[in-house]
């Protein structure tokens, strides 16, 4: 919304420097040539109007710290707007009353003087313009950079995510595979019990065996 009013704020700097420009040339025009100077010059005041009307609206939306800012640049324009007004219609009068020599020796004073204002407001509405499209310039570079550095991000999230399914994958595997091998030496470990009690008993049996030999062989020789 901020970027709409720096568009609208440079649409004004040129119609204000139109509407400069024209008044200043209305002394130097006649006839019909003057006629559709004014006529031009009254479409351009209504769309000054139109556009502070708009201006104001995009402003009464916005929420932050800066409306207020706005506000009171809106009121310069206003004034600027009003005060250009007002030159306008000096200009259509001194324009009509243009009867005699002492009227024109004004009116030419008088021209001498806007001349030199409008050379001023043309060099302040041009600075304007410039400035707002370098605003607008940097604000686009900064929007493209950001769009890349968003991407550059989503790809990387992209690749940690895939690194991160296969890592748990093979953690799965590793898991299984100890469960397996756990189970693998759960048995071996039974059997190697089972195998160590047949052979304590054979060797108590044996042992039995070997005593009762002897006993019948010592029983014998008697």
């Amino acid at each position: 919304m901020a970027a709409l009013i720096d568009v609208y704020e440079q649409q004004y700097a040129v119609i204000t420097a139109d509407v400069t420009s024209k008044i200043g040339r209305l002394s130097s025009l006649s006839g019909g040539e003057r006629r559709h100077v004014i006529s031009e010059l009254d479409k351009l005041f209504d769309e000054a109007k139109e556009l502070m009307e708009q201006m104001g609206l995009e402003v009464h939306e916005l929420k932050s710290a800066d409306q207020s800012k706005l506000k009171n640049r809106i009121e310069s324009y206003k004034a600027e707007l009003k005060r250009l007004e007002q030159e306008f219609t000096n200009a259509k009068k001194n324009i009509n009353s243009q009867n005699g020599y002492s009227d024109r020796i004004e009116l030419y004073s008088e021209s001498i003087s806007v001349n030199e204002e409008q050379k001023q407001r043309l060099l302040d509405n041009a600075e304007m313009v410039e400035r707002t499209g370098k605003k607008l310039t940097a604000g686009y570079q900064v929007l493209l950079e950001t769009e890349d550095i968003g991407n550059q991000v989503l790809r990387d999230l992209h690749s940690q995510r895939e690194t991160i399914q296969k890592s748990r994958s093979r953690l799965r595997e590793t898991n299984a595979e100890l469960g397996r091998s756990n189970r693998i030496i759960n048995s071996m470990i039974n059997r190697s019990l089972q195998h160590r009690f047949i052979l304590t008993a054979i060797a108590i049996v044996f042992c039995l065996v070997v005593v009762i030999s002897i006993y019948i062989s010592a029983t014998r020789s008697r």
